[in-house]
């Protein structure tokens, strides 16, 4: 494809394997070349990780929708006393995964939850002791940055002491989610009750220093400026140069359903969610997989999304519930045979 200008000085500079700047991230995100975003994307996303493209087979395991924080862009958190708030047993969860284990390749739970105002740390730590003891052979993927911030206020243990109690309990890595955007103008208007950005991120930090492996996401498509996004996305590469501890970045587009935000802020487009991704593979270049979550984009976005830079479509989940509350269309679970057609 024939480019001139800038977009053919950013197009050497990816061939030539060389980071690009925060203003070519900016000049990308307003740049409607998206065919070119994906060509380039693709030759990233071959040159670092081949033709290889990953799933798992999962469940999801949310523990409950009660939730302190009540962010403005979340349709998942209730108050104790709001219609369908509910709050699991620890039967309830073993329950669940007993049900998700009919499937014999099923590999990992992803537990996450919101931030229930009188459970302990005590108590979330007891589901993880509790599902590992019977599910040894399952990967526990439990808590974002938001929730073992808040484990650590709950509980007066540093994030270390806590992050320590959790692995011995039995988790393995910790989830990608509650980063949303990474500045504090966006988290002071959407998410003020909630981890900081500086705390997601020293979450992360120490989860690395530990040998705790950890996810990143972005969501996007909400109040973030496109100069935000980038700034997001050079944190984490920052972070990714120092640590080398994050696997996965997961970009998810908003789903403005049942939220504060219903009537004031449109759902992405499809081509945005495209360039998104694109971009997201071009300046995280310290990143192997960049997550096309069909869950949120739907399932023929996502395929779309494996010739824009991602390699990973996530897995077979289950039963999914947070996004389906703000509206996602898409199954709440595939299975393996519809994720390989």
């Amino acid at each position: 494809m024939f480019v001139t200008g800038e977009l053919k000085k950013i197009e050497r500079k990816i061939f030539n394997g060389k980071r690009l700047s925060r203003a070519e991230g900016e000049y990308l995100f307003n740049c409607n070349e998206l065919t070119w975003l994906g060509a380039m994307a693709d030759y990233v996303r071959k040159k670092i990780c081949g033709y290889s493209v990953y799933y798992n087979v999962n469940c999801h395991v949310n523990l409950t929708n009660i939730c302190v924080s009540r962010c403005k862009f979340c349709a998942f958190g209730r108050d104790a006393d709001n219609r369908g708030a509910y709050a699991m047993t620890i039967d309830d969860a073993v329950k669940l995964v007993e049900e998700a284990r009919k499937d014999p390749n099923l590999s990992g739970l992803h537990i996450v939850s919101g931030l229930h105002p009188t459970w302990t740390f005590e108590k979330y730590l007891s589901f993880v002791e509790t599902l590992h003891e019977k599910f040894p052979q399952l990967h526990i993927k439990g808590f974002t940055g938001v929730e073992i911030q808040h484990f650590a206020d709950i509980s007066g243990l540093s994030v270390k002491e806590v992050l320590i109690r959790l692995k011995a309990a039995g988790l393995e890595t910790i989830a990608g989610g509650g980063a949303e955007i990474l500045t504090d103008r966006v988290r002071n208007e959407l998410c003020p009750k909630k981890a900081t950005a500086a705390q997601w991120l020293n979450v992360a930090r120490t989860a690395h220093g530990l040998g705790i492996k950890t996810n990143a996401s972005m969501l996007y498509g909400h109040i973030e400026t496109l100069e935000e996004r980038v700034d997001h996305l050079i944190k984490l590469r920052e972070l990714q140069d120092e640590t080398g501890g994050f696997q996965t970045f997961i970009p998810f587009p908003f789903l403005p359903k049942n939220t504060a935000l219903e009537n004031k802020i449109r759902q992405t487009s499809m081509w945005d969610d495209l360039r998104t991704i694109a971009i997201s593979r071009l300046m995280l270049d310290n990143f192997t997989n960049i997550k096309a979550y069909w869950v949120m984009l739907t399932v023929p976005v996502a395929q779309i999304a494996l010739n824009f830079g991602a390699n990973d479509i996530d897995g077979t989940v289950h039963r999914e519930n947070i996004l389906h509350d703000a509206g996602a269309t898409s199954p709440r679970s595939l299975t393996e045979d519809e994720i390989m057609k």
